[in-house]
């Protein structure tokens, strides 16, 4: 009997012992970016498009109304088959009204289950937008969002036109014929797509800027800048993840620069090239200061509560805007800061 209460003894001792222990590890918190409270800024007394004005290449520069140079900041929608549901004036009008953004970006999906499954769904999505940042007086980018699009021309030139026929007459529209090439031919495969999408747009907008994917995710910018498309008012796309693009990226950018081409940044996110890891905050700082440094536009990845690093959204986030601090994520707050510091704020 005395060994057995003896054993109990130990047996209850080391069952605490290991419970106090575990008590005691230290809890793992992942540390969460505040929003930094930012004075508001007073009221602009126009939008950004009257602010602005049409937007026009002039060198390697984007220039506004006197030919001003133009640099945009603002927030790009995610693929619209799978978070449609933000696809709204609401949301348009929180990021113009809370994020001060003058710019967004409708990243219409054309493959798997997007406008080739679903052209008419697909394409309301996209006018929804559009609608909604011209009633903010926002530019707004129309993206075919598509890796192979140099194999679904037919349908790229039907949809470009129907949107330029609809709103080319509108200064707030911007077209984005490729969202971002695989690694193929500029060449031989990407510069003939984008030129025929670009003669289609130009039969019924002589004016409005066009966006043009380049290889290798839209990287190879330099590559480009030595085989120009042929036509006015045209830029060139530049994506970058700052967990994956570093410096050779910027270096690619800048030799495509003193090559004569303006850039867009059309889509960027803070993390790897995923969409997912750690935020880099450091690295995209050093991004923030190129593409100011270059008067370069951006659009940030993305509008979505996504299970992912690049959301700026936690899951089940308002589909209507008005999102409270604990909606938004790491990465959210901070690219909102970063746009709320350097807009104006616009009416």
């Amino acid at each position: 009997m005395k060994i057995r209460k003896t054993t109990i003894a130990i047996l209850l001792f080391s069952v605490l012992f290991v419970f106090c222990k575990k008590s005691q590890a230290p809890e793992v918190i992942t540390p969460i970016t505040p929003i930094v409270p930012v004075p508001e800024k007073n009221l602009t007394n126009s939008t950004a498009v009257e602010y602005y004005g049409p937007l026009r290449v002039v060198g390697n520069k984007i220039v506004g109304t006197g030919d001003s140079i133009v640099q945009l900041r603002g927030m790009s929608f995610f693929w619209s088959q799978w978070m449609g549901k933000y696809y709204n004036a609401s949301v348009v009008k929180w990021l113009k009204d809370d994020w001060y953004c003058n710019v967004v970006r409708a990243a219409m999906a054309v493959e798997n289950g997007g406008y080739l499954t679903s052209p008419d769904t697909e394409k309301q999505k996209v006018f929804d937008l559009v609608d909604a940042a011209i009633a903010n007086g926002m530019y707004v980018i129309v993206d075919w969002h598509d890796h192979n699009a140099a194999d679904h021309l037919q349908a790229s030139t039907k949809f470009f036109a129907e949107i330029a026929k609809k709103y080319g007459d509108k200064p707030n529209v911007i077209y984005e014929p490729f969202n971002e090439p695989l690694q193929v031919s500029w060449a031989a495969v990407v510069k003939p797509y984008d030129q025929a999408v670009i003669d289609t747009i130009r039969k019924y907008d002589p004016d409005n800027l066009i966006i043009c994917g380049t290889p290798t995710w839209s990287q190879d910018v330099d590559i480009a800048a030595n085989d120009k498309l042929v036509g006015t008012n045209i830029a060139y796309t530049l994506h970058f993840y700052s967990g994956t693009h570093k410096q050779s990226l910027r270096d690619k950018a800048t030799a495509a620069l003193n090559k004569g081409i303006a850039l867009l940044v059309t889509e960027y996110g803070t993390t790897d090239a995923s969409g997912d890891g750690a935020v880099n905050e450091t690295e995209t700082n050093l991004w923030y200061n190129f593409l100011d440094a270059n008067k370069i536009s951006w659009c940030n990845w993305s509008v979505a509560d996504k299970a992912e690093s690049s959301a700026v959204l936690f899951t089940g986030a308002s589909t209507y805007g008005n999102w409270v601090i604990n909606q938004i994520t790491t990465s959210g707050a901070f690219v909102r800061q970063e746009i709320r510091t350097k807009n104006l704020r616009f009416k």
